[in-house]
C-alpha cells in the first residue's frame, strides 16, 4: 500500500496525539456508517493506546450501527447538551471526520468551532472548509474510513488497531462503498479491507447489520415509496422519490429507515442518477446517486445548500416539500448536459 500522505501531515498528527491526553472525536449530523465508523475506530485505538477519548456527536445514531462496539458510549449532544459542553471544553484535542465544512455539525458547530484547542480534519469530501492545525482531505478516498486507516498505518499504529477499532474501521469502508460497489477502483481498497480482516473482523455481519438487516415497518415504508412516491423522468434519465412527514409517520419512521433508499431505483435499466426528499422535522433532506460519472454533487451544490462527491452527495433545502421538489424539476434539464453520449434503452416495462 503506497504512503500517499504528507509526512509533516502525519508527524504533526503522531505530536498531537503524544501532547495531549483527553481527546473528543466528532462527525457529522445524520451519522452514516462511515462518519461513526471512522470516529468509533479512532476511539478503540486512542483507548488502546492510553488515552481518555470521548465521541460526542449532533444526533443519534441510526439503529442499523448500534450493533459496532462503542455505541453505546456515544455522546449524544440533543440529548446531553451540558455534558457534551464540558467534555469538548476539557478536551486538549479535537478529531474531526467524514465533515468538510461546519454547517454539518447542526447546532453542535458552534461547540466544535469555538473550542480552544488543537483540532484535526479527517474526511474525503470535497472543498473543506474547517479551521484546524492538520488537515487531512483527500477526496479521491472511498471513504473517511479508508483515510482514518491510512493515516494511522503511516503514523505506525497499526499493530495498535485491535478487534473493535478494526470492525468500525471496515463497517465505514463496507457500508460507503455499498460492500464494494462503488467507490472502489483503487485495487489499494481491498488490501485494506485485508488488512482490517487479519484483525478478526467478521464482514458477513457488517453487511448483515449495516446494509440488510431491516425492520418490518422500514421495508413497508420503503416498498410504498418504490409503490407510490417514485417518479421517473425519462429525458433527464432521473428518478426522484418524495416522502413527507404524514408518509414517514405511517409507517412508525426511525432514523435510518430510509437508509440506502435513494439507491434503489439505480437498478433500473437506463436510470442515471436517483435523487431521494425526505421531509425532515426542520429541513427537507436530499439524497443523491449517480453512475457513469453522473456529476450529482453539482445538483446538490447548486440547489441544496450541499455537495459532497461526484456520485453521491446531500443537501438541504429549507422551505416546503414541494417547494423543494419544484425547484429541482424547474432546473433538472439544466444538468441533462453531463448525460452519457450513449446510454442504454430504459426499461419501464
Amino acid at each position: 500500500m503506497k504512503n500517499i500522505l504528507n509526512s509533516e501531515d502525519v508527524n504533526e498528527f503522531k505530536r498531537l496525539l503524544d501532547k495531549h491526553e483527553r481527546i473528543v472525536l466528532t462527525c457529522h449530523m445524520r451519522p452514516d456508517g462511515d462518519a461513526i465508523g471512522s470516529t468509533l475506530g479512532l476511539y478503540h485505538l486512542l483507548k488502546s493506546l492510553g488515552k481518555e477519548v470521548n465521541v460526542v456527536i449532533p444526533d443519534r445514531i441510526p439503529r442499523s450501527l448500534s450493533f459496532l462496539p462503542g455505541a453505546k458510549e456515544i455522546v449524544v449532544h440533543t440529548q446531553y447538551d451540558p455534558y457534551c459542553s464540558r467534555l469538548v471544553n476539557e478536551a486538549g484535542l479535537i478529531i474531526m471526520c467524514d465533515f468538510n465544512t461546519a454547517k454539518r455539525q447542526g447546532d453542535l458547530a458552534p461547540l466544535i468551532s469555538g473550542a480552544a484547542c488543537d483540532k484535526i480534519l479527517i474526511d474525503h469530501h470535497r472543498e473543506p472548509d474547517i479551521e484546524c492545525n492538520v488537515m487531512f482531505s483527500y477526496p479521491e478516498m472511498s471513504s473517511a474510513c479508508e483515510l482514518t486507516f491510512r493515516v494511522i498505518a503511516a503514523a505506525g499504529f497499526y499493530s495498535a488497531v485491535n478487534l473493535e477499532s478494526a470492525t468500525c474501521l471496515l463497517t465505514g469502508i463496507i457500508t460507503d462503498t455499498q460492500n464494494f460497489t462503488v467507490n472502489c477502483n483503487n485495487p489499494e481498497i481491498y488490501e485494506i479491507m485485508m488488512r482490517l480482516l487479519d484483525k478478526g473482523v467478521d464482514k458477513k455481519r457488517i453487511v448483515d447489520e449495516a446494509l440488510k438487516s431491516t425492520s418490518f415497518d422500514a421495508l413497508r415504508l420503503n416498498s410504498f415509496a418504490l409503490l407510490e412516491r417514485l417518479t421517473i423522468f425519462e429525458r433527464s434519465r432521473c428518478a426522484l422519490i418524495v416522502l413527507s412527514k404524514e408518509d414517514l409517520e405511517q409507517f412508525k419512521y426511525q432514523k435510518g429507515d430510509t437508509e440506502g433508499l435513494v439507491n434503489m431505483p439505480l437498478n433500473i435499466r437506463g436510470i442515471v442518477y436517483s435523487v431521494f426528499m425526505r421531509e425532515d422535522s426542520d429541513c427537507i433532506k436530499v439524497s443523491t446517486r449517480s453512475k457513469f460519472d453522473f456529476p450529482v454533487c453539482d445538483i446538490c451544490k447548486d440547489l441544496f445548500n450541499g455537495g459532497g462527491h461526484l456520485m453521491a452527495a446531500g443537501g438541504e433545502f429549507y422551505g416546503t416539500l414541494e417547494q423543494c421538489r419544484e425547484v429541482f424539476l424547474e432546473h433538472m434539464q439544466d444538468y441533462d448536459k453531463h448525460l452519457p453520449a450513449r446510454l442504454d434503452k430504459l426499461e419501464l416495462r
